[in-house]
């Protein structure tokens, strides 16, 4: 693996010199990236406003929206396909970048905007892991504060950059947070896969940025969308990781380890797990470069590379790895400080979120041994990483990060032993962008090579057989990314339709089944407002209708599970002051008990009835079963209500109580 450099093929120009050509070519960098930022964003929006003044059928229902899709990605990616001829062309063509990126947002927009069109959910409803994200972005757009999405005056756990911006977008367009979510899923996507193929125009000829663009966000749409706070870091994951290679090795430049750096702290402000693999990747990356600039340098002066002279070499590496550190962990700490200066002065229960072991991660990931058309190009970007390894930069990055992602999921199946995971079958998206990148990259290789080969012999003859392979590499390129993309809405079948399923914040089902009783909500808030004298969002409602707080803000008693709990809320002792409140012996036990609550105690009860009386429906982990909830009811008897002090409704299937 070289050190000192690497073939400058199409996937390697050679790096500028000079500090003033340098500042250049960053600020020009910054600039392109905005622009790119700026362009998607306009792109998703006419988008989304123009699939919204349609009524189309349900996605469920009918074939007129899949067919309509399919004509969107048609265009869009004849758009990209465009921009990319413009590009090979002439590489600073401004309408060949416009198109590129127009073409990679529109596939963004239309591949998602479409086949949701008729619902104002998004991917997976209000459904498992939707119902906390949903909540999250109802809570950021009540509130600018930081704050736990469910737990009243309690500092964050999850990151919420994500969800902050989402729910300011909310607030500064006048729409609910949880009608906002779809929209800020699909226009944050399609930004997301823009700017990474613009960074990519940074490390590769402008085209070939294009086409790796276009391979991403089709994989990225497959597999990561669902999961929209955690695609947008993966999908600028692998373009990233080249630039912390570069900037790590020998001669490394100042810029990519100041973009590392952002990455790494904004990234730990969406998306805890993948800032872990890309921090434990930069780490491996240093570690490396530190052997073989020792191993360079002992060779060079001929000594022991135990010796001063190697070792102090190896420190170059190592300096630059801490600098990337120190930037990454302030820009972390706005989001992540509240929590942690509560977390030294406060008592906080154990963290679960990791406590979870599907089938999926108790097997390594091996895409690339799959008969399909991903399992081809992930194979075919397996072989080019270990071909070109020791004259590729890109090439080097990629195999450490392989490296990690593999490492990682090892360690977590490992530490399933001590009672916890990594979590590693999520890395599995971030492993699949990876692949995929390289083996574009492959596809350029060969076609580079058979334009050589067709080149040979009669200058006549030899220009009209590149031309051809040139025709016949971008026809199979566009044609294999129509063939892919296409298929999202299958891959995706079951969380589309649970968006159609599910009864959303209006009480309605996109389906136009009848809805489910969700629908009561909104009479509950209503109800609850009538007689509360705090706004929502401040208001602490005891309840384990889950949906109830993904459409309205209320502050949660309890949340849904230990797994999504901010370990500083105290899931367990919650449980356990509720089942105690359940057995007091009469109303006025019951309000003593409320009164000397360690939290702020509810203001509001929303039950189910069971006959006579109430029930909720709580949960406790039981990892490392699969699923790893179980939920149990407990019963409040009404006589605990029977009091002036309390004021009870019954709204359809529920029991509101309101204390006065």
């Amino acid at each position: 693996m070289s050190v000192t450099g690497a073939a400058t093929g199409a996937a390697d120009p050679a790096p500028p010199t000079g500090p003033a050509r340098s500042a250049r070519r960053v600020g020009g960098a910054v600039g392109e990236l905005v622009a790119a930022a700026v362009l998607a964003a306009l792109v998703a929006v006419v988008g989304l406003w123009a699939v919204g003044r349609v009524d189309f059928p349900a996605f469920t229902t009918s074939h007129l929206t899949r067919a309509l899709t399919t004509v969107g990605q048609v265009v869009t990616v004849a758009l990209a396909g465009a921009g990319l001829w413009l590009l090979r062309r002439d590489t600073a063509s401004r309408w060949g970048r416009a198109l590129g990126g127009i073409g990679i947002a529109g596939l963004t927009t239309v591949t998602l905007a479409l086949p949701l069109s008729a619902t104002r959910l998004y991917l997976f409803g209000v459904s498992v892991d939707q119902q906390f994200r949903t909540q999250y972005l109802t809570r950021t757009a009540a509130t600018a504060q930081l704050t736990d999405m469910n737990y009243a005056d309690t500092p964050p756990y999850y990151p919420a950059g994500w969800f902050w911006l989402g729910g300011r977008l909310a607030s500064w367009t006048d729409t609910a947070g949880w009608a906002m979510y779809k929209p800020w899923s699909i226009l944050s996507l399609a930004v997301a896969a823009t700017v990474s193929a613009a960074l990519w125009a940074r490390l590769v000829r402008p085209h070939l940025a294009v086409t790796i663009g276009l391979a991403q966000t089709g994989l990225a749409l497959a597999y990561a969308s669902p999961e929209p706070y955690g695609a947008v870091v993966a999908l600028l994951l692998p373009p990233v990781t080249v630039l912390a290679w570069r900037a790590l090795r020998p001669g490394g430049h100042w810029a990519g380890l100041v973009a590392t750096g952002v990455f790494l702290g904004v990234s730990a402000t969406f998306y805890t797990l993948y800032t872990g693999l890309a921090a434990m990747t930069v780490v491996l990356m240093a570690l490396v470069a530190a052997g073989l600039a020792v191993a360079a340098a002992a060779r060079t002066h001929g000594v022991s590379f135990r010796s001063g002279a190697a070792l102090r070499a190896g420190l170059g590496p190592v300096v630059r790895l801490l600098a990337v550190a120190v930037l990454a962990g302030a820009i972390a700490l706005i989001a992540w400080g509240p929590f942690l200066v509560r977390r030294l002065t406060a008592e906080s229960g154990p963290a679960t979120a990791m406590r979870y072991l599907p089938e999926a991660g108790a097997r390594l990931p091996l895409p690339m041994l799959q008969i399909s058309l991903l399992g081809l190009l992930t194979i075919t970007g397996l072989i080019w990483i270990v071909w070109r390894i020791r004259t590729s930069v890109i090439a080097q990055a990629f195999a450490l990060t392989v490296v990690a992602i593999y490492l990682w999921v090892l360690a977590s199946m490992t530490l399933t032993a001590l009672g916890t995971t990594l979590l590693g079958f999520r890395l599995e998206p971030v492993l699949l962008l990876v692949l995929g990148a390289a083996g574009t990259l492959a596809a350029a290789d060969l076609t580079r090579w058979a334009r050589a080969r067709a080149g040979a012999g009669g200058r006549e003859k030899s220009a009209d057989r590149v031309r051809a392979v040139t025709a016949a590499a971008a026809i199979v390129a566009l044609a294999g990314t129509l063939a892919f993309v296409q298929d999202v809405p299958d891959v995706l079948s079951t969380e589309i339709s649970v968006a159609y399923r599910d009864t959303d914040g209006d009480g309605e089902r996109a389906d136009r089944y009848a809805p489910g009783p969700a629908s009561y909500y909104g009479e509950i808030a209503e109800t609850i407002d009538s007689q509360v004298p705090t706004p929502p969002q401040e208001t602490v409602v005891l309840t384990t209708e889950a949906h109830l707080l993904s459409f309205f803000p209320y502050r949660g008693f309890q949340a849904i599970s230990s797994h999504y709990a901010n370990p500083l809320g105290m899931f367990d002792a919650r449980t356990d002051e509720i089942i105690a409140w359940s057995q007091s012996a009469d109303p006025a036990e019951l309000l003593a008990r409320l009164d000397d609550s360690p939290w702020q105690a509810p203001q509001a009860f929303v039950f189910r009835a069971d006959g006579e009386d109430y029930t909720l429906k709580l949960s406790e982990d039981v990892y490392p079963n699969d699923p790893n909830v179980r939920t149990f009811p407990i019963t409040f008897p009404a006589a605990l209500f029977d009091a002036p002090e309390f004021s009870v409704s019954t709204i359809g299937p529920f029991t509101v109580i309101v204390r006065r």
